[in-house]
């Protein structure tokens, strides 16, 4: 990628346990939420891994106040109702450098490298990673990685190599505009780039013959049908358009003759999404037997999984980057038919674990319009990838070549399922996953670690700023408002005939509901002012509290009108 990197001197294995501090926000690692996506399973896995390979360290969560800790730690707790969980302010980020790395578990390292900036660049580490790239907020995120103080020792996990592809575009793109906009000999740094996949808990989908029995059972699944499964978001705009499974499914029952089932294992949005997709498949393949299962409910999730004989996904959808449920399936044993698209590439071997199908979309220039209305909105996000959704064709013959075979030959679903069985045990599996993690979080530190003692970077974090010109002070950006300005030395005294009661009144009220300082600094400052000091200097030096607070607290006494300034 765009940047001069710093090599770190971190080489070989290391056996010591290494953590991260973990942005504690519920919403990205909770499994309850009413619409599920694959970002909370992908974050709930990553955290039980952490949770079991937290050694004798606690979990770290950063978060803006008591109330998201405690559901944050409430998940942990549910893990593990022995892990403890440590919990950071968001307001405390020097407390991060301690461990060394912030997790984000979403793609948002530009959008904090900002807010670092006054702690100091190199202050920790922040680690990100990639789900969905499509969103203009993701796209606005990817390319603020050469715009924001991003750092060579910052990494945003890319899940597959279709995803490093992807920034590596949009990187090239946003360099060329950075350096007509402002000379070729602009420095353009950005963050580790590393692969690695998600993962999944192989043994959640070891299930026993009886297992297998039931769930079929539970199904109400005859002996002789054969069972395709589909596990997701029931959202054809986005995330796969049913159309091809449904058609594939048809012809190949057609040509092989045997019964075929399809479960439907997810949830849609609303009513009338969960009809289109009843409907579609009642025309589309009248000869499959459709059955719905909530995917929400992990009893019928399981019995799904285990009554499966094939498991197939067809994204063609942009907003996929990875594609988790083909690993799920995989763990299980289920032979796989997915589109030859996005991180499938990299998960699914062609003709050993599955079958790839190939599949097409308009080149680039074509898709032009869809950027402007996405742009200026016009088109939603949903509609955006709707749009190229709708134009991205699959290859039906091979499409139903490859269910064919899989339906006629229970021999060929056992060899595939045992082959990626195996490749889900060897490279998926959280335990694995989650050292690779860790490796890169040691590589993070060692490249910041080497950083700070080298001249060269040393005179670059030095000179950097404390915060971006958009978030620069108030009292800075409009000091040329007032008359004048309260600086440490302004001579401070109590106003003719100010008093507690005066103060107590103006603090009780309403009107004084949103004070910038505690109601015990503003009356701690108050005694100081009344005992002798008359300056914010020695106020603060005698209170133990930095001068800035003390100023700003002046400023609301002498807006109650209980002291004078100058």
């Amino acid at each position: 990628m765009i940047g001069a990197h710093i090599q770190s001197p971190h080489r070989g294995p290391v056996t010591e346990t290494c953590t991260a501090v973990i942005r504690a926000h519920a919403d990205g690692y909770d499994m309850a939420k009413p619409a599920l996506m694959g970002r909370q399973a992908a974050g709930h896995g990553f955290l039980r891994a952490a949770v079991h390979a937290r050694g004798d360290q606690p979990i770290r969560g950063l978060s803006p106040n008591a109330d998201i800790a405690a559901g944050f730690d409430a998940i942990i707790k549910a893990i593990d109702p022995q892990a403890p969980f440590e919990w950071i302010k968001t307001a405390e980020p020097e407390r991060i450098g301690k461990t060394g790395v912030l997790y984000l578990a979403d793609i948002s390292v530009a959008s904090h490298a900002r807010a670092r900036l006054r702690t100091g660049v190199s202050a920790y580490s922040l680690c990100g990673v990639t789900h969905t790239t499509a969103s203009q907020v993701a796209m606005d995120e990817i390319a603020g990685l050469l715009r924001e103080p991003v750092m060579p020792w910052d990494a945003l996990i890319c899940t597959s190599t279709a995803v490093v592809e992807t920034i590596r575009r949009v990187h090239e793109a946003e360099a060329d505009y950075l350096r007509w906009r402002h000379g070729d000999t602009l420095r353009l740094d950005g963050p580790q780039l590393p692969v690695i996949p998600l993962g999944v808990h192989c043994a959640d989908f070891e299930f026993s013959d009886a297992q297998r029995t039931e769930g079929r059972s539970a199904l109400d699944l005859a002996p002789d049908e054969v069972v395709a499964l589909f596990v997701g978001r029931l959202v054809y705009h986005a995330k796969a358009h049913p159309h091809a499974m449904y058609r594939g499914l048809q012809l190949a029952a057609e040509r092989t003759g045997k019964r075929v089932a399809l479960i439907l294992c997810g949830w849609t949005p609303n009513d009338q999404i969960e009809q289109i997709f009843r409907s579609g498949a009642a025309q589309f393949a009248p000869d499959v037997r459709l059955i719905f299962v909530e995917g929400r409910d992990p009893p019928r999730r399981t019995n799904a999984w285990a009554a499966a004989d094939i498991f197939v996904t067809l994204a063609d959808n942009i907003q996929e980057t990875f594609g988790l449920t083909p690993i799920e399936a995989m763990a299980a044993g289920l032979p796989l038919v997915v589109t030859d698209w996005n991180g499938y590439r990299d998960t699914v071997r062609d003709g050993i674990d599955g079958f790839r199908i190939p599949t097409w979309a308009p080149e680039p220039g074509m898709g032009t319009p869809l950027a402007i209305g996405h742009e200026n909105r016009s088109l939603s996000y949903d509609r955006y990838c709707s749009f190229a959704s709708n134009t991205t064709a699959i290859d039906m013959a091979k499409l139903v070549d490859s269910l064919a075979a899989l339906i006629d030959s229970p021999a060929l679903r056992q060899t595939m399922g045992e082959a990626g069985r195996q490749r889900a045990r060897e490279l998926y599996d959280w335990a694995i996953v989650y050292r690779q993690y860790q490796d890169l979080w040691r590589d993070l530190n060692a490249r910041r670690r080497a950083a700070s003692s080298d001249p060269v970077w040393q005179n670059r974090l030095a000179a950097a700023p404390k915060s971006l010109s958009a978030n620069l002070d108030p009292f800075d950006v409009f000091g040329h408002y007032p008359t004048r300005q309260i600086t440490s030395a302004t001579p401070v005294a109590l106003a003719p005939g100010a008093n507690h009661a005066q103060l107590t009144a103006c603090l009780d009220h309403p009107l004084f509901g949103g004070a910038p300082s505690p109601r015990d600094l503003v009356l701690r400052v108050f005694d100081a002012v009344d005992t002798g000091d008359h300056s914010a200097t020695p106020i603060a030096t005698r209170l133990g509290i930095p001068v800035t607070g003390i100023g700003r607290t002046l400023g609301l006494l002498a807006k109650m009108g209980v002291v004078r300034l100058g």
